[in-house]
């Protein structure tokens, strides 16, 4: 890995695969941040999701031998940082629920600031309040939806995952991640559309003419 500067996942994954044991911290700095948020998002607690992080990154370099690379690194990462998480919840039977179910969610935060701002300009305790509210009716809205279709918006709009690496990670065909997709934008724009936040509503979740 020495004089790489920004080795692929791949390159990285031969490494430590040709006795490069350093090398996985690569993965770990490039992954733990979004490994961590996903896993706070289902335990609601940062001890529990941290040890959740880092026992699917344990596993994750165990059985790396076993990775057959057909889908992303992440998206491998991704069920296995799941899977404990579900794991850990079927263990503690408190009253810690799935984020998906409730929450603050980051998408939430990320859709209040679209609103445009110009350089050099403060804007006041009105705006705030606005965009507050604003969260609040998308998190509302999100928490409505069946968790089925909340976890695959949050895969593609917040982790940023393409159709195919949701498929991947669901288990489910592609043709599928686009339909409960299509289900989820529409719902919440129907549910904007009903809590008044109707400028919210009329932003298109996906850039127009995406396609994968």
């Amino acid at each position: 890995m020495r004089g790489a500067a920004d080795p692929s996942d791949d390159e990285v994954i031969d490494a430590i695969r040709g006795g490069d044991r350093e090398a996985f911290r690569v993965l770990v700095e490039r992954y733990q941040g979004r490994a961590f948020r996903l896993a706070l998002r289902i335990l609601r607690d940062e001890d529990a999701a941290r040890d959740a992080v880092q026992e699917a990154l344990v596993k994750a370099y165990n059985n790396l031998a076993k990775f057959e690379r057909r889908s992303a690194f992440f998206t491998w990462l991704y069920r296995l940082v799941k899977n404990q998480c579900l794991d850990m919840l079927r263990r503690d039977r408190s009253n810690r629920v799935v984020d998906w179910e409730e929450g603050s969610l980051a998408e939430a935060e990320a859709s209040a600031e679209a609103t445009p701002e110009v350089a050099g300009v403060s804007f006041g305790p009105a705006t705030e309040m606005l965009r507050k509210q604003l969260r609040e009716q998308i998190d509302a809205a999100i928490a409505k939806l069946p968790e089925s279709a909340r976890e695959t918006l949050i895969l593609r709009e917040v982790e940023g995952l393409s159709y195919q690496e949701i498929a991947e990670a669901q288990g489910i065909p592609k043709g599928t991640v686009m339909s409960r997709l299509f289900y989820a934008r529409k719902q919440m724009q129907k549910l904007l559309i009903e809590s008044g936040a109707v400028e919210a509503a009329s932003l298109s979740m996906e850039p127009a003419g995406e396609s994968e």
